[in-house]
């Protein structure tokens, strides 16, 4: 009797044991330190970017390379033999089982309804997205005037910039909405390919060139949106202006509203903290890229002249009609940039409601939007959309333009 029992203690003790150990075994994946090749398979394409993870103290981060951009990622969470990866600012995930120098699992926008894709990585693998081995040529290079066709048959016109520049195709593409960022890819004899990946956008643009100075192409966007466009090489391309498009309807001088802070108290621009101040409105979203790009100038410009009699309000049109949930999100991304400027819940990220929540306009089609309020309370400028860093010498004007304009209204008085 006691050498069988003898047995059984044995047996549970080698049970336990076993127990352990496999539950060590699941705990001891290891993401590799160094650089991976990631792909996210979209409409039946592979969408390459590339990623660095570094490990600290046990602490994992990783910078997402998007062309000449470094996005830091630092929620990063390995359990057992699996990853999850938060995509910096946006409600989106990464999350993928670790089998050595590979990983596979999927990408996930947390706040669309069944929106899941394809992800995979290798370890060490050359970051391209070339595919072949032709050397690059410069006939895409320059500025081309450029027009989207929706799957509904809207259309809405564009400029794209491309250039060459070490063995790969570069460049964007502004509209009256914003830019698509940084772009990336190659050329292949008389085809191109650019692409980008932020966290949040994930694109892809291939052409054809008609002849010299003519492309046919097809934009293909996440989960299923398709356009296709064409492009007409033209040193002179331009757009409509940015300041034409989002007015005050007739009658109305101001914009106002009252909508709470984060804590829950009521904002307008008529408060005695903005009385006698140029006050700018910022219409954005957390979720929105282009609105990444205007918040860190925002920031960085607010810091160098808050003491000049000037504030900031955006009003943030985000994913789901939850207070709790678009405050969470703004305070991430309030934390993330250091803005210290002052935001408020103004509703969700569609357009439609977002115009009915300013009536004083006649429509919002763009997030971002930025409203110029003069000292006396008066609008003076809507500036449609944001021109981003990607753009370059656009960037660059837009930059001048604004500092030119912002110093005339603080030089006005307000009596």
């Amino acid at each position: 009797m006691k050498h069988l029992l003898h047995i059984l203690l044995t047996i549970a003790t080698l049970s336990i044991f076993s127990s352990c150990h496999t539950t060590q075994e699941k705990e001891a994946a290891i993401l590799q330190a160094g650089t991976w090749r990631g792909e996210i398979t979209m409409q039946g394409m592979g969408l390459p970017f590339n990623f660095i993870v570094k490990k600290d103290s046990g602490n994992y981060k990783i910078t997402l390379v998007n062309s000449i951009e470094k996005i830091e990622l630092d929620e990063i969470v390995v359990k057992n033999d699996s990853v999850f990866i938060t995509l910096h600012i946006f409600d989106i995930d990464i999350e993928a089982k670790i089998n050595g120098n590979k990983l596979e699992g999927i990408y996930r926008k947390n706040y669309l309804e069944d929106y899941e894709l394809p992800f995979t990585a290798t370890f060490g693998d050359k970051y391209t997205r070339r595919e072949n081995s032709e050397p690059e040529n410069s006939k895409f290079d320059g500025k081309w005037q450029v027009q989207f066709t929706e799957p509904g048959g809207k259309t809405y016109p564009s400029i794209g910039i491309f250039n060459t520049t070490e063995e790969k195709l570069k460049g964007t593409f502004l509209t009256l909405l914003g830019d698509y960022r940084y772009l990336e890819g190659f050329t292949n004899g008389n085809g191109m390919l650019l692409s980008t990946f932020d966290g949040n956008h994930a694109f892809i643009f291939k052409a054809k060139l008609i002849n010299d100075s003519t492309l046919m192409g097809d934009f293909w966007s996440g989960k299923s949106w398709h356009e296709t466009w064409t492009a007409t090489k033209n040193p002179k391309a331009a757009l409509p202006s940015y300041l034409e498009t989002t007015y005050l309807k007739e009658g109305y001088e101001k914009v106002d509203f009252s909508l709470p802070d984060l804590e829950g108290n009521l904002v307008s621009p008529t408060d005695k903290k903005y009385e006698n101040k140029v006050v700018l409105l910022q219409i954005f979203g957390t979720w929105c890229p282009n609105c990444m790009d205007e918040t860190k100038f925002y920031t960085n410009w607010y810091s160098k002249n808050k003491d000049r009699g000037v504030e900031i309000i955006a009003l943030a049109y985000e994913q789901k009609d939850d207070f709790g949930y678009a405050k969470s999100r703004v305070i991430k991304m309030k934390e993330r940039y250091q803005a210290n400027y002052d935001f408020v819940i103004a509703g969700t990220s569609n357009k439609e409601a977002a115009s009915k929540s300013l009536p004083m306009l006649n429509e919002i089609i763009s997030f971002p939007t930025s409203i110029f309020i003069d000292r006396k309370g008066n609008v003076r400028r809507i500036h449609t959309g944001f021109t981003g860093p990607a753009t370059g010498v656009y960037y660059e004007q837009f930059v001048e333009d604004f500092n030119d304009f912002m110093d005339q209204l603080l030089a006005e008085t307000g009596n």
